[in-house]
This record gives C-alpha cells, sequence and structure tokens, in this order.
C-alpha cells in the first residue's frame, strides 16, 4: 500500500477531522489573546503613555508600564507551555489515534 493512500485514509477518518478543529479553534484562541494583549499594550503606549508612566505606589521607581509589560511576558511563556501540554497529550493522542486506525484499515 502506497503512502499516499495511508494519508487519505488518515485525512478522511472523522478524528482527523477532529484534531484539525479543534487544535485550529485552540490556535485561533490564543492567538487573539496574545493580539490582543500585545497590540492594547502598544495602543495603550501611543495614545496614553502617561498613564503607563505612572508609580505602582508613591515614591516607586516601578512604572505601570513595566510591570504590564512584565506581566504580558510570564503570561505569554504560561500559554505557550498550556498550549504545549495540550499538544503533548490531547493533540498527540488523538493523531495516534488516527494513525493507529489508518494502520490497521490499510492490513
Amino acid at each position: 500500500m502506497s503512502s499516499s493512500a495511508m494519508y487519505e485514509r488518515m485525512r478522511a477518518n472523522p478524528k482527523f477531522q477532529e484534531l484539525v478543529a479543534k487544535r485550529g479553534r485552540f490556535a485561533w484562541t490564543l492567538a487573539f489573546i496574545v493580539l490582543t494583549m500585545f497590540y492594547g499594550f502598544v495602543m495603550t503606549v501611543a495614545f496614553s503613555p502617561a498613564s503607563l508612566g505612572q508609580p505602582v505606589s508613591e515614591g516607586s521607581r516601578v512604572t505601570v508600564g513595566v510591570v504590564i509589560e512584565l506581566f504580558m511576558f510570564i503570561f505569554f511563556w504560561v500559554l505557550t507551555a498550556v498550549y504545549v501540554r495540550r499538544a503533548n497529550t490531547e493533540f498527540d493522542a488523538l493523531t495516534q489515534e488516527i494513525i493507529r486506525d489508518a494502520w490497521k484499515e490499510s492490513k
């Protein structure tokens, strides 16, 4: 059996469609969150820079902008870890099922 026939069987599997849909929705959700936060910060810098320059507390040298940017940096790493965890568990499990099903059908 040719590999292209096996790939076609894999693509025809309903689990493959489920995998593509779930992974796509999840990736777009994370992308929306990241882009909204990033461009929201950039727009704040552009239109209200003074609000980001305020100290977090009286006498502090740390500004609101630094705290927000640090939060975003950490949050984006967390989102990456969430994606990797889900990819390594749910998405990989579905992929293995699809491959197993295609392999069984080829015999």
